[in-house]
């Protein structure tokens, strides 16, 4: 008896390692299909000189490894999305395996990561990076250009507006600061922000100067996340970047900066399908989770059921 392609073990190259793809989904799909969807990965960015990203390199096999336990149960009713993953029909996701990036390769990583963004476009199928830092958002955006205009929902702790840090400027506190100078990137949604980072004062200016909508953990608790997708226009297409420490350290410890409060599990599964309702989700990155510093693998547990929902909130569109 064939074993039906959802509970396959199927293993993509990896360095000359094997590892599970996510929720053991092909890497292809049969005959002339196309998926809605397609999950890359990629552990190093633009790394800052003297620094290093092994850590957060660790993260896309973490994750892969956290959504093991589920790939049995893709048929099954999921109740996050009122329904099974794939609504009862076919696989109409893929996991294209990692990107062969290099740490303190910078410009050669950003022109992987924007290219296979291109490539998963030109497929007609939503894109799904997994990093890595959030210095991978850069290139990913920028692979959206002809697809344009475009929002950027944000789901951050910090604003990311940095100019350039060591002589870096598409390092991980910059991502905000390149999007905004996109020309196929219409606007953004920021929110999640809370305690003290990064941004002084020039940088706040400088976001709220280019019209970015600045929205903390603080109001999202008094006014649901409606205070952010609100701003984002009816039928747009929306990428969001989502960096793990957005949320309570409560569900997500394994971040490389933990800040006290945060936006809960629920609060982001609802801003994704939100935003996929609101308009059209047309891509999804979720970086910075830093296995070094999880508890139990319960932040790649977190982490993998959210990018689950960001696929069954894709496979959901029109």
């Amino acid at each position: 008896m064939r074993i039906p392609l959802a509970v396959q073990v199927i293993k993509v190259l990896k360095r000359g390692t094997t590892t599970m793809t996510f929720l053991g989904l092909p890497q292809r799909l049969e005959g002339d299909r196309r998926p809605k969807a397609a999950l890359f990965a990629a552990g190093h960015g633009s790394t800052y000189p003297g620094k290093s990203s092994a850590g957060h390199a660790e993260a896309p096999a973490a994750i892969r490894a956290a959504s093991a336990g589920d790939a049995p149960l893709i048929e099954n009713w999921d109740f996050d999305l009122g329904g099974p993953l794939f609504e009862g029909g076919s696989i109409s996701c893929i996991d294209m395996g990692d990107l062969d990036t290099v740490m303190h390769d910078n410009s050669g990583n950003r022109a992987l990561v924007e290219a296979r963004t291109r490539d998963v476009l030109a497929l007609g199928a939503v894109p799904i990076l997994v990093g890595g830092d959030c210095s991978l958002t850069i290139p990913f955006l920028a692979g959206f250009a002809a697809l344009g205009p475009i929002w950027v929902l944000q789901i951050d702790a910090h604003i990311d507006w940095r100019e350039e840090i060591d002589g870096e400027r598409y390092g991980y506190s910059s991502p905000m600061r390149r999007a905004s100078e996109m020309a196929h990137v219409a606007g953004m949604v920021q929110l999640g922000m809370r305690s003290v980072g990064s941004a002084a004062r020039a940088e706040v200016d400088a976001a709220m100067g280019y019209g970015s909508r600045l929205i903390t953990t603080r109001l999202v608790q008094e006014r649901g996340v409606g205070a952010a997708l609100d701003h984002i226009p009816e039928g747009a297409n929306v990428v969001i970047a989502l960096d793990c420490d957005a949320m309570d350290p409560a569900i997500m410890p394994g971040v490389a900066a933990r800040t006290p409060g945060g936006l809960s599990y629920l609060q982001i599964i609802d801003l994704i399908h939100g935003a996929s309702k609101r308009g059209r989700l047309a891509g999804f990155d979720l970086v910075e989770l830093y296995p070094p510093a999880d508890i139990d693998g319960l932040s790649a547990q977190t982490a993998s059921r959210i990018v689950a929902n960001a696929i069954g909130a894709i496979v959901r569109q029109p």
